[in-house]
């Protein structure tokens, strides 16, 4: 999944990913233009996972 999937289906992915993670806050879930890199790398170290196994989750969702 791509930048510019993950955009258009942003809203769609955060609420898959609350219910599979309910320790996820709307701030963690928070996306701003220009900092995709830093919200990934906030998910995948509260997640516990590396960035390969991140996108994989989001395209498995």
């Amino acid at each position: 999944m791509n930048t510019t999937e993950i955009k258009g289906n942003w809203n769609e992915l955060k609420g898959k990913l609350k219910q599979k993670y309910a320790d996820l806050t709307d701030d963690d879930l928070m996306y701003a233009e220009g900092r995709e890199d830093e919200m990934y790398g906030k998910l995948q170290q509260k997640l516990g996972k590396t960035k390969e196994e991140f996108n994989q989750m989001l395209s498995d969702l």
